[in-house]
């Protein structure tokens, strides 16, 4: 594949390897940017203008001023996928990530060459970058693993604030990357011990026919979670948000995850127990391959197809922090 990528910022294309934020920024400093990541269905965005609705949301609630309207933002993706797509290779699908921050630190602002106000960056890599190492699990399903680490509630950092301050989840990772086995992933207790979300994700139990989510309160409400709605109303299946604790988990007939690249995955146990028989569930194939039908992408097999041809580092549990 071409290297020859190039990343949208602040009002300029560049080379990928040549974008690059100040030390002195108050993202390197606090962890102060919020970001959104998408991805295309047969080179077409999907759900791009929810992202960036719950992007402009993140940036009004921390006080990041608006550098460009949201529809010259989505203008710009748009640009920056038709001068990346030359070096993507037929079967690639976008995978956007737009990242902006408050800027640079008022203290370092005399600093000469720095770039003044916040940092808008908008970049373009192929999705199985992400994905290579999932196509085993639509078959296996995850062993969702619940570590020390709470989720952080809403009224100590606001969750539903898509941020780049993210430690938390970084250690539940590691935590759930330490429990014998594999394919273990973090899922979240609030502190009302409640199942909150995954580092990356959101989850989801069937039970009796019913989908049933966490209430919206501590997590972020991810654009995926809200498309099954959309799907279980198309399905004529019922589904609602609800507190649902560990034990609910166990006795229920399905679980699954969803996140922005791999749409949905199975969650076969817990902690190494059976959620149900143990096996993706019929509800969660369904959902799975409505969503397929209706983007026009066998998902399950694009992703199987890149982990067998794929040659890139496949993806850590530390890495999988950015998916919703």
């Amino acid at each position: 594949m071409s290297s020859g990528r190039v990343v949208y910022m602040n009002g300029n294309f560049v080379p990928e390897a040549e974008a690059k934020v100040s030390i002195y920024d108050s993202s390197l400093m606090f962890g102060d940017m919020v970001f959104e990541m998408t991805r295309s269905f047969n080179k077409k965005q999907f759900k791009l203008r929810e992202h960036l609705e719950r992007l402009y949301a993140s940036m009004k609630y921390l006080h990041i001023p608006e550098m460009m309207s949201i529809e010259d933002m989505e203008a710009v993706v748009y640009k920056t996928i038709e001068l990346n797509e030359p070096s993507f290779e037929e079967d690639d699908e976008h995978r956007i990530m737009i990242d902006v921050s408050r800027g640079t630190l008022s203290i370092y602002e005399d600093v000469e060459g720095l770039h003044k106000g916040p940092n808008v960056i908008i970049a373009d890599f192929p999705l199985k970058w992400t994905v290579c190492s999932m196509g085993h699990l639509f078959d296996t399903g995850i062993n969702a693993v619940i570590p020390a680490q709470r989720a952080i509630p809403a009224d100590l950092l606001e969750p539903k604030v898509k941020n780049r301050s993210r430690v938390h989840y970084l250690m539940a990772n590691i935590q759930a990357s330490q429990v014998a086995g594999k394919d273990n992933w973090a899922l979240l207790l609030d502190p009302d011990g409640y199942i909150a979300e995954g580092t990356g994700d959101n989850f989801f139990i069937v039970s009796r026919g019913k989908i049933i989510t966490p209430e919206g309160r501590n997590i972020l409400r991810g654009v995926s979670r809200d498309y099954i709605f959309e799907l279980a109303k198309q399905l004529d299946l019922e589904c609602e948000e609800k507190n649902i604790e560990p034990y609910d988990v166990l006795n229920a007939d399905e679980a699954f995850m969803t996140g922005t690249p791999f749409c949905l995955l199975p969650v076969t146990t817990l902690n190494g127990q059976k959620i149900g028989e143990g096996i993706p569930g019929y509800i969660t194939n369904m959902l799975l391959n409505t969503w397929s039908k209706n983007v026009g992408v066998d998902i399950v097999e694009q992703i199987k197809s890149y982990s067998k041809t794929q040659q890139y580092t496949s993806l850590t549990p530390y890495q999988f922090q950015e998916q919703k």
